[in-house]
């Protein structure tokens, strides 16, 4: 299963009515691999660490402090790929951007097929429209890819998923408030 992690997070956050989910990730990765009829194997995680400025601020360090243990968490038999956190100020307010983490999203998924020669089917967490090319490709190798996304059918929505997007995989699904219910954190 491959993640984007930022995408997830507004999911988590918007079909949380502004709150963003505590689950527990992992068994959020089995249940929907089960659902496909999966044994879950592996999960590789793109992220992106909590921007850093040059003088952190100790909100900065405290966030950073627990990413760092998040992920160390996580690592163990799982592959986190970290991006970087860019910050740009937009009309006298910072903004927020991952830069990196689709690259090695697209590099992994090249990579499958040669280091894993026996993965046929794919789970993808993500919506960006960017994946459709490396995602004809797969499909050209014989692998199938079963894209969980969120999408609204309003051009101006942050969760705007294109079609080619969603045509191009072998099959979809729309995340569900349900979808992290079911793996809450106790």
């Amino acid at each position: 299963m491959m993640i984007d992690a930022g995408f997830l997070s507004k999911v988590s956050h918007r079909l949380g009515e502004g709150h963003y989910f505590k689950y527990d990730l992992l068994r959020f990765a089995k249940k929907l691999s089960g659902k496909e009829g999966l044994v879950f194997k592996h999960l590789f995680f793109y992220n992106a660490p909590p921007y850093q400025g040059t003088k952190p601020t100790e909100e900065e360090r405290k966030r950073k402090i627990d990413y760092d243990s998040f992920v160390r968490k996580l690592s163990q038999n799982k592959e986190v790929r970290g991006g970087r956190c860019q910050r740009i100020k937009v009309d006298g307010r910072y903004k927020y951007k991952q830069k990196g983490v689709d690259t090695f999203l697209v590099m992994d998924l090249m990579d499958l097929p040669i280091e894993h020669p026996k993965i046929k089917k794919i789970i993808l967490i993500a919506s960006d429209s960017d994946f459709v090319p490396v995602i004809n490709r797969l499909k050209k190798l014989g692998i199938e890819i079963v894209l969980y996304t969120y999408f609204e059918r309003d051009r101006r929505s942050i969760f705007s998923t294109s079609n080619e997007l969603l045509s191009s995989v072998t099959k979809y699904h729309k995340l569900k408030k349900e979808d992290f219910e079911e793996c809450r954190r106790s």
